[in-house]
């Protein structure tokens, strides 16, 4: 719904030409401390493959784990079009590195769901691919339902998002309802909206990548994900990008957004980990001072008065 048209080929979105905007690292894997990171940025520039302080292999953490987290990825082969299969790949790493054990669960159409899920999340997909999980989606959206309300904390990004809104409305007029879990409604249109972004959210600046041709509205009292400092946005209009209901959070942002954004990812880990354990969050030690520098370019750079 979101991918109506393909768009003319554009560059791959660049973190400030900082390829370790990939997310952090276990700090015993290649800690760097902050006062090197410009001698390493400055090494990265000459010769990429000088970034030896990221491992090219994650091992488990030592000792036992603190418990097992599952975590379900929605119609992962029609609804990742643009790299969101990324997330699921930074949550099962950071969960190894906070010490936990990562379960990983892809459901496809005609899949049914595990009895037991901490953590779900979907990803953008063009007409042909949200066609084919439709009828899936429809099946199994009691249960999401339920869980949403239950406080189960799920990412949606944009085709995904807008499935787990009220509705969508077609350039030709057609509405095809959704689960209704976020309280919004997109309509389709020519214009597509295409660039960086960067939020201002409860969970601190965060930067992605949008492209999309949906136009999607908050209902009333729907709360956003963030407030939109640099790119489109939900609209383009209202200043405001993605929602957020209970422990949901639906939103434009490719890149994939949880590599760039840590501290995104572990708030989501953090709630999927208590639910799954019984027990308050035990975080572990990564560095993402590489992730967090990056960002902050980002930011600083499509931030800045002209």
């Amino acid at each position: 719904m979101s991918e109506q048209t393909n768009p003319q080929p554009t560059a791959a979105p660049r973190i400030d030409d900082d390829p370790a905007a990939m997310g952090g690292v276990p700090t015993d894997a290649g800690r760097v401390d902050s006062s090197t990171s410009g001698e390493v940025q400055a090494r990265v520039n000459e010769d990429p493959a000088a970034m030896d302080v990221v491992p090219t292999t994650l091992g488990d953490p030592s000792g036992p784990s603190k418990g097992r987290v599952t975590l379900v990825h929605l119609y992962p082969r029609e609804m990742s079009i643009y790299g969101d299969l990324g997330n699921t790949r930074c949550l099962e790493a950071r969960l190894r590195w906070h010490g936990y054990e990562p379960n990983v669960v892809s459901h496809n159409p005609g899949d049914e769901l595990p009895d037991d899920i901490h953590l779900v999340v979907g990803g953008g997909g063009q007409d042909s691919g949200q066609a084919r999980v439709e009828a899936d989606l429809e099946r199994i959206g009691p249960r999401l339902v339920s869980m949403a309300e239950d406080g189960v904390p799920m990412l949606m990004i944009c085709g995904m998002y807008q499935l787990f809104g009220k509705a969508f409305r077609t350039v030709e007029g057609e509405t095809l309802p959704g689960l209704g879990i976020l309280d919004v409604t997109t309509q389709g249109n020519a214009k597509r909206m295409i660039g960086p972004v960067v939020l201002s959210t409860e969970f601190g600046d965060v930067v992605g990548y949008e492209n999309h041709s949906g136009s999607t509205v908050l209902g009333d009292g729907q709360r956003a994900f963030g407030d939109v400092r640099s790119g489109f946005g939900n609209n383009g209009e209202d200043g405001k990008e993605g929602a957020r209901t209970h422990n949901v959070i639906g939103s434009y942002l490719h890149g994939p957004i949880l590599p760039s954004n840590p501290q995104l990812a572990d708030f989501l880990i953090a709630v999927a980990a208590e639910r799954a354990t019984g027990r308050p969050f035990e975080p572990g030690e990564i560095d993402d001072h590489l992730a967090d520098e990056a960002r902050a370019r980002q930011v600083a750079r499509l931030t800045k008065k002209n």
